[in-house]
C-alpha cells in the first residue's frame, strides 16, 4: 500500500491561494502529518513540469493539454461596483455603456490588457475598458472597488461577502464573462503518487459544497 508521505509542491496564484488554498493545506498536513508542503503563490499560473510542481491550482480555461485537470469548485467572473460609484454614476444596461465608465483593471496572465468579453446567449460583445487604475492584484483591485474607483471585474469566490453586504452591486448581470471555475491540475503520469491523489481528494471534498452539477445548485461562496 503507497503511503502518503514526502514532499508536495503546489501552485496558487495569490489571491484564491491565500484565501483557500492555504486553510486547506493547513488542514491537510494535520490529516497526513508526514507529509511536507511547499506552497507557491504567484500572480500567474506557472508551468508545473517545468518547476517541479505535483499539482497547481487553477482558475478558468485549461490551455495545456498535457496536464490532467479535475474540476473542484464553479466559480464565475461578475462586473460589480460600489453602491458609491452607482450613486454618481447610472448602471451599464448594455455591454457597449462600459465604455462610458470607469474601469479598474487587473492585468493577468497574457489575456489582453483591458479587453472584457461577455455573452448573452448567441451574441458576444468584446468591449475595451479605460480607467486610471490598473494593477496584477486582485487584493489592491477590490479595495479600489470598494473605495468607489470603478467596475471590477473579479471571481465569485472573492466578492461574494461584498455583494450580500451590499457593499458591492453586481452590473450586466444578465451576461455571462469567460469561464472561471476552478480545477486541481496535474502532470500527467502513469502512477500518480499517493499524496498527490490524496491532496486532489482532499480538495475535493473541501469544495464540495462550492461545485454545481446537473441537477443540483451550488452554495454561495
Amino acid at each position: 500500500m503507497r503511503r502518503n508521505e514526502g514532499l508536495l509542491r503546489v501552485n496558487a496564484t495569490f489571491g484564491f491561494g491565500r484565501k483557500y488554498v492555504g486553510p486547506a493545506v493547513s488542514d491537510f498536513v494535520k490529516r497526513y502529518p508526514e507529509v511536507e508542503v511547499q506552497l507557491v503563490l504567484s500572480d500567474r499560473s506557472l508551468n508545473l513540469a517545468d518547476q517541479a510542481f505535483d499539482i497547481g491550482i487553477r482558475i478558468g480555461e485549461m490551455p495545456d493539454a498535457r496536464i490532467i485537470a479535475r474540476k473542484i469548485a464553479s466559480n464565475r467572473r461578475m462586473l460589480c461596483a460600489s453602491s458609491t460609484y452607482l450613486k454618481t454614476h447610472d448602471a451599464p444596461v448594455i455591454p457597449s455603456d462600459l465604455q462610458k465608465h470607469i474601469c479598474i483593471v487587473i492585468r493577468e496572465n497574457e489575456a489582453a490588457y483591458g479587453t472584457w468579453h461577455l455573452t448573452r446567449g448567441k451574441r458576444h460583445e468584446t468591449i475595451k475598458v479605460r480607467g486610471a487604475l490598473s494593477t496584477n492584484d486582485g487584493e489592491i483591485a477590490m479595495e479600489w472597488a470598494l473605495a468607489g474607483h470603478g467596475i471590477l471585474m473579479r471571481s465569485e469566490w472573492d466578492i461574494a461577502a461584498y455583494l450580500r453586504s451590499g457593499r458591492l452591486v453586481q452590473v450586466l448581470g444578465d451576461w455571462a464573462l469567460p469561464s472561471s471555475d476552478i480545477f486541481a491540475v496535474y502532470p500527467e503520469r502513469l502512477n500518480l503518487s499517493a499524496k498527490v491523489t490524496a491532496f486532489v481528494a482532499f480538495l475535493s471534498d473541501r469544495f464540495m459544497p462550492h461545485l454545481s452539477t446537473c441537477n443540483e445548485v451550488k452554495d454561495a461562496w
